[in-house]
């Protein structure tokens, strides 16, 4: 809320309520999911300390890139830039990024059903699995591509054409993230080399 109002300068910003809300029901949605479903899994996404040293910078950029395009669309509604260079957003898209973002989220907890292991940190846990059902049979990192798709509503549905393009941002640094979190699987957990060579594409199916 901090990141979203403070620089919008004001809490007339129906986005940024809207946002927020969206926000707090998609935790609460994962959350309740992940408890009836798997508590062990629920507490693996808890995890926050990543162990490997280049993920710790990854995961920094991850939270930079994501806290300012939410400062820079506030910023937006506060200025107008949208409006005056542009035109407003109308409330029919915002809406439709929101219902974009909560079907993402419903994505989101499909990959987590069809791996159990899929902590919030890179890590290969003693009798860990590979995961090559549901999405994982189509791409070797859905997760990675859900957030991507994410991403590139969120300005939308914060009301902002002008911040929309720094969506971008956060493909490099993911993919850069998946290159080390399979370098790390390949040599520490058994089979995962074999899946990578019957599953080949990563991100986007018959693409990469």
């Amino acid at each position: 809320m901090l990141v979203v109002f403070f620089p919008a300068g004001t809490l007339d910003f129906w986005q940024g309520w809207a946002y927020f809300c969206w926000s707090l029901a998609a935790t609460l949605l994962v959350v309740v999911f992940l408890y009836r479903r798997d508590p062990r899994l629920l507490e693996r996404r808890m995890l926050r300390k990543e162990k490997v040293g280049q993920q710790k910078v990854i995961l920094w950029l991850l939270k930079l890139q994501f806290a300012c395009v939410l400062a820079l669309c506030a910023l937006d509604h506060r200025l107008g830039w949208t409006h005056t260079w542009l035109e407003p957003v109308p409330i029919w898209l915002t809406v439709l990024a929101l219902l974009l973002m909560a079907g993402c989220q419903i994505l989101f907890c499909w990959v987590m059903d069809a791996n159990r292991f899929a902590a919030s940190i890179i890590q290969v846990e003693s009798g860990q699995t590979i995961a090559n059902t549901g999405p994982y049979r189509y791409v070797r990192h859905p997760m990675y591509a859900v957030g991507i798709v994410q991403s590139f509503f969120t300005p939308l549905a914060l009301g902002s054409y002008v911040v929309w393009p720094l969506f971008v941002l956060i493909i490099p640094i993911l993919v850069w993230r998946l290159l080390n979190e399979e370098k790390t699987l390949r040599r520490d957990l058994p089979g995962y080399a074999e899946y990578c060579q019957r599953t080949r594409y990563r991100l986007i199916p018959r693409v990469w």
